[in-house]
């Protein structure tokens, strides 16, 4: 009898996570050519990308590498939104970001002069000019900036259409239990409690459990979770036409801190309800409901918004953002581990950033030029070097 494993358990390249940075990776992978697995413990967006807004955004970065794989991601959306079907709620609605008064108009006027070298699209709004973009915003706010390029998808349905799309085998109720390596270490496939799966390359893909999954392979990456809740409303008449929020935002986004941090993101959706964001704070894996972050993203959304003082809530969700210290994704092939990739630790930007992390990952499984520089993105850049033997080889 051959040892030889069945060939419908080879791939050229196992994509372990079903969420939209998986999706992505799958997709981008396929069209280059090659076989793809995908993995998932639970089901497809079930983790982080079942719980996110669906934010797709340029407003909200800093002028760097996170900016560069934005401004990518935009114009991949775009052509994805041609390409995927019209369920993925692809909405091109823009983003408006206010300021209270004069001496916030002026940081936003310097943050988007030095993200215009960048190649990102911002017209400054006078506070006379509000209400023509935004009706129902409140009076006496100082001025914004209008971000045409900011837009927002239905996250789970986006990874289930980048799926299908992809043609890539998806085996969701799987958690991979280990990663099989060869004589010399490098990746041979994984193990879960179906079997063996058989590849030269994994893509870790696992969002905020992406640090085990590291740990399967023999490498370190210290993803931690940073949990969020969003407020959903009563479906209503379009009352919120952009993605609006104030400009303490930015700096939420960009803090390290551990303590809750609230500033709030109010959007429409094609459906009718309002989502309000955005909360952060470091909980470990904790689920429960925090009636201070919601009684504050509340207050926050309708300093904006006065309308919605009247408008009921009607529920509520979490969600756990995979943060890794420097905030900057993990992204492409890990030098410890030869034939591990990683696409992980996007934080809250994981949905809007997800097709440029699948073009990455494609470009390095294919050997070809990656269309923005990886070195910012390396996953070896935290120390310490390969782990001890608690991964399971040779295959």
């Amino acid at each position: 009898m051959s040892n030889l494993p069945d060939v419908s358990d080879v791939s050229d390249v196992i994509v372990v996570g079903a969420g939209v940075v998986g999706a992505a990776c799958a997709y981008y992978a396929a069209r280059s050519g090659l076989t793809v697995t995908v993995l998932d413990r639970g089901p497809v967006a079930g983790g982080t990308t079942g719980a996110g807004e669906g934010n797709l955004l340029v407003s909200d970065k800093e002028p760097g590498p996170e900016l560069e794989l934005a401004v990518l991601s935009t114009r991949l959306w775009q052509e994805l939104a041609q390409e995927l079907p019209a369920g993925i709620e692809y909405e091109a609605k823009g983003g408006l970001v206010v300021a209270s008064d004069a001496a916030g108009m002026a940081a936003l006027r310097k943050f988007a002069a030095a993200q215009a070298e960048a190649g990102v699209t911002a017209e400054e709004i006078p506070a006379g000019r509000l209400h023509d973009l935004e009706p129902h915003l409140a009076p006496g706010l100082g001025g914004g900036f209008h971000y045409p390029q900011d837009a927002q998808v239905q996250p789970a349905l986006a990874a289930a259409h980048l799926l299908r799309a992809s043609g890539a085998r998806v085996r969701t109720g799987e958690e991979v239990t280990a990663v099989l390596t060869g004589a010399h270490g490098e990746v041979r496939g994984v193990r879960t409690a179906a079997g063996d799966l058989h590849a030269p390359h994994v893509v870790n893909a696992a969002g905020t459990w992406g640090g085990d999954v590291a740990r399967l392979a023999g490498a370190h990456l210290p993803v931690l979770p940073r949990r969020g809740f969003v407020l959903v409303t009563e479906p209503l008449p379009r009352v919120v036409r952009h993605k609006v929020y104030a400009a303490d935002y930015v700096a939420d986004v960009a803090s390290g801190s551990a303590a809750l941090q609230t500033s709030a993101v109010v959007e429409g959706t094609p459906a009718g309800p309002v989502l309000i964001g955005a909360s952060r704070e470091r909980a470990g894996f904790d689920r429960t409901l925090s009636v201070e972050a919601l009684r504050r993203l509340a207050a926050q959304a309708t300093v904006l918004f006065p309308v919605l003082a009247g408008v009921r809530a009607i529920r509520t969700y979490a969600g756990f953002r995979p943060y890794l210290p420097d905030h900057l994704p993990a992204i492409g092939p890990d030098p410890r581990v030869p034939g591990l990739l990683h696409a992980c630790g996007h934080e809250g930007a994981g949905i809007g950033l997800a097709p440029a992390t699948g073009v990455l990952i494609a470009a390095t499984l294919a050997g070809a030029q990656p269309p923005v520089p990886m070195a910012p993105f390396r996953p070896d850049r935290f120390g310490p070097d390969r782990l001890g033997p608690d991964r399971f080889g040779p295959a």
